[in-house]
């Protein structure tokens, strides 16, 4: 991303927060009233904010409601100039970046349609590179923008589930996501966070091999308490973790919260602060909650300990890592704090105290299993399979299980090994090898397919003398398939069809294993732009570049096999 210069006066800001030192988080000072609300002409309110939980990801910003609309104006926070714009069907559909003098950028995503200027300058260049989905890095110069000026139409698009649009702060130089909230922006919010349950973990232990524990909590005026008088743990180390929610003032959808604080004995132990995050660190929200339970179908549930295998990342470390070393059987008491951007304040206090630790039933001279460790490169190999993950893949050690069954499935060329389960998971990509057990007459249409709760998901294989690699970041069920099966052309229209009173043409590419690698569609012989939003369906919709008259389309297809299907057609305009 390119980096417009940064004034003195924002690093001075930074500096003098950070200098700010408290025995924990320090106190962000962000510049104020510099941004505005970035969409126009709809009432302000949030569908999700900066830190909520996600599948692998925190949420990076503000999702701004549209009045459940597409179409309404978006502008530029402040000014400054277009830096880069993007089209894809996932992640944030169209989106703008905008970089501002004062060393920050924003994002505007799930956006419909950019200012007409941009919009024919994003179609030209679609064009030049025979690619709908596009990244483009602007100069300076060629599209500079006032703040309150409208740069796009909100929309839907990319993976949004509704019409909104997507807000972003970003620290320009280090590409850090910064939350917008802590720029007072015009969301006024007095309501203090929402501690729905309270856990607590065993750490002599891997958090993969155990449920947590739940402690009920009732609220008794303005904070929480355990309904016990003393908890009664059963361990020397403990951990807890919190399901917690926010709202704004006037909105009732739960929120993510911002902040969460252990304290044993009045003394802060470590804490976690949401904000300041990238894209490269977003991952490791699968070490800040409870994996496990979340993948398993339960809640979510945020640790308010740092796992081994996470480097600091959102957490500090202020006494230790926050799991809570019991070196006697005296009464302790734990607070936990939990705050929202607006320092909006709840409370939980307990009471611990160690009781009788229960035996592991594990007699001398038992066998120690293989277990697989975080800051450790993990290596498994057998006859059948080989696994090799690197040091940065676990977040906690998990007892490695594997095992090898005959495939069910009429395209396999392997049997199923089960490694390990969709309940672990991995921050890294980590590779696979297996060996096929059947001839196979064409190695160059071998997939490798991984299989969790029924959802099936195919890497192509690469040949390795007799094994099969490929790379995956999530453990279950692996198997080598089969593949040569071409895709199918679905849609369109019939053959000599008159479209002179069509909008559009609509191709819904068919694949046995629903992995589309190409599309390529060309007219009397010169790439057409067809949309392809979301991943379904490729849309084509009539404009300069089909003009009146017969024509001939041909359309080509790829699966991840690398199968292809090409099918023409000739219609009249």
């Amino acid at each position: 991303m390119k980096y417009l210069h940064k004034p003195i006066f924002f690093a001075v800001f930074l500096f003098s927060s950070l200098t700010l030192a408290a025995q924990y988080f320090p106190p962000v000072q962000y510049p104020q009233n510099y941004f505005i609300y970035p969409v126009k002409g709809v009432r302000i309110s949030l569908a999700a904010n900066f830190g909520e939980l996600r599948s692998n990801h925190y949420h990076m910003g503000l999702d701004c409601r549209t009045d459940q609309a597409e179409n309404k104006t978006v502008v530029a926070a402040a000014d400054g100039y277009v830096e880069r714009v993007s089209v894809a069907p996932f992640g944030f559909g169209q989106a703008i970046y905008i970089n501002h003098p004062n060393g920050l950028t924003t994002v505007y995503g799930h956006l419909n349609k950019f200012f007409p200027a941009l919009n024919d300058y994003v179609i030209e260049q679609q064009y030049a590179k025979e690619s709908w989905a596009i990244s483009l890095s602007l100069e300076p110069n060629q599209f500079p923008v006032k703040k309150g000026q409208f740069i796009a139409l909100s929309g839907n698009t990319g993976g949004s589930q509704g019409p909104h649009v997507h807000f972003e702060i970003r620290d320009t130089k280090t590409d850090k996501v910064l939350n917008p909230l802590l720029f007072n922006m015009p969301i006024p919010d007095n309501v203090p966070p929402t501690i729905v349950h309270l856990y607590m973990y065993d750490r002599c232990k891997s958090t993969y091999s155990q449920s947590p524990v739940s402690v009920p909590v009732k609220k008794v005026g303005s904070k929480y308490i355990a309904i016990q008088k003393v908890v009664t743990v059963h361990t020397d180390k403990i951990s807890f973790g919190i399901t917690a929610n926010d709202k704004q003032t006037g909105s009732h959808n739960p929120n993510g919260i911002y902040e969460g604080i252990l304290f044993l004995d009045n003394k802060a132990i470590n804490a976690f602060r949401l904000d300041s995050i990238s894209y490269d660190e977003t991952r490791y929200i699968n070490a800040h909650i409870d994996y496990k339970t979340r993948a398993a179908g339960g809640p979510y549930i945020q640790h308010l300990s740092r796992l081994p295998g996470y480097p600091q990342g959102v957490y500090k470390d202020i006494r230790n890592d926050g799991v809570i070393h019991l070196e006697d059987d005296n009464v302790h008491a734990v607070k936990i704090e939990v705050k929202d951007a607006n320092d909006n304040t709840s409370v939980i206090e307990l009471n611990i105290q160690k009781g009788l630790i229960k035996e592991t039933g594990k007699e001398p001279g038992d066998v120690t299993p293989l277990e697989f460790q975080p800051g450790f490169v993990n290596v498994f190999e057998n006859n059948a399979v080989q696994l090799f993950s690197d040091s940065r893949a676990l977040y906690d050690s998990i007892r490695f299980f594997y095992s090898v069954n005959k495939s069910v499935s009429a395209d396999a060329v392997s049997p199923t090994v089960s490694l390990l389960s969709g309940l672990v998971p991995s921050e890294t990509f980590f590779t696979v090898r297996l060996r096929a057990d059947k001839e196979i007459t064409n190695p160059e249409r071998i997939l490798m397919k991984r299989t969790w709760k029924g959802k099936p998901e195919v890497v192509k294989a690469k040949k390795e003398g007799e094994w099969y690699s490929a790379h995956f970041r999530a453990f279950g069920d692996f198997e080598l398939i089969s593949d040569n099966e071409p895709p199918v052309i679905t849609g369109g229209f019939p053959e000599n069809a008159n479209l002179s009173a069509s909008r559009s043409i609509v191709f819904i590419p068919k694949d046995n294993n629903d992995e589309m690698k190409n599309f390529d569609a060309r007219l009397d012989g010169k790439w057409l732009r067809f949309t392809n939003d979301k991943g379904r369906s490729f849309i084509y919709h009539f404009d300069e570049h089909c003009p009146r008259g017969k024509h001939e389309l041909t359309i080509s297809i790829e699966d991840e096999a690398g199968n292809k299907t090409t099918k023409t057609y000739h219609f009249t305009r």
